[in-house]
């Protein structure tokens, strides 16, 4: 399966990110943080992530609302792939805020916990088993993930850059992932809330790569195109619709 696949590719990419970002600590700074038209407001609350999560404002509400269709193969691996992507985002990044006093890591942990709510509520609306019931942070059933938390954790709490490069690769990841499974799932619940996810996931993006700029970093997309990577970091924060269609 494509999650599977990119999961394995991340564990062996993590580590080469971590010699980049390493090889990076002597560049010269960059000083654009954000796109040169946005005011400072904007340039403070991304680099915070500051702004309101509504990505799943109005999808989330009305999921048992949207019909109950039957589910493929596809679609039920998704839900319970998904559900702990989520977790190791939100773990990470929660790992990541007792080592850094930087808000993103503080703030984003709050909206992954969102996100893996809205796929526990597909998972229990359909019936299935829940992966991560009981979850204990830093603890995952899915092996691949296990290990690509630890790697993620270990390149992040090397510095600052590293644990922003860390957060950028999750996202990266997570974009790329909901992508390939919204190729092979047509409920309509399911549809609304991946589409969401992926809304707030490169929210998140947006603000990590702000933040690598800032700090003087750089960082290369290792799951999302360049040309995809830089349409999402080279435009604002996006907001949800608040309605049921998730357009």
């Amino acid at each position: 399966m494509k999650t599977r696949q990119n999961l394995a590719i991340g564990m062996f990419l993590v580590m080469g990110v971590s010699f980049m970002v390493l090889s990076l600590n002597g560049c010269t700074k960059e000083t654009t943080a954000v796109p040169a038209s946005a005011d400072s407001q904007y340039k403070e609350d991304i680099l915070n992530y500051t702004i309101a999560d509504t990505s799943l404002t109005g999808c989330l509400s009305c999921v048992d609302s949207l019909p109950f269709e039957s589910l493929n193969a596809s679609e039920s691996e998704a839900l319970i792939v998904m559900r702990e992507e989520e977790f190791l985002a939100h773990d990470v990044y929660l790992t990541l805020s007792q080592l850094y006093t930087k808000p993103i890591f503080r703030n984003i942990t709050l909206s992954e916990q969102r996100h893996t709510d809205a796929v526990k509520a597909l998972i229990n609306k359909y019936s299935l088993v829940d992966p991560a019931a009981n979850h204990v942070t830093g603890v995952f059933t899915n092996q691949d993930l296990q290990t690509l938390f630890n790697s993620l954790v270990t390149l992040g709490s090397g510095s600052l850059l590293n644990g922003l490069v860390a957060g950028a690769t999750i996202e990266d990841l997570d974009i790329k992932d909901l992508k390939d499974h919204l190729l092979t799932i047509d409920n309509q619940d399911i549809t609304c809330v991946f589409n969401n996810l992926m809304r707030g996931s490169r929210n998140h993006l947006r603000s990590f790569y702000a933040n690598i700029k800032f700090t003087g970093g750089t960082y290369t997309p290792q799951y999302l195109t360049q040309e995809d990577f830089d349409a999402i970091v080279n435009s604002k924060h996006e907001t949800g619709t608040g309605n049921c269609h998730c357009n």
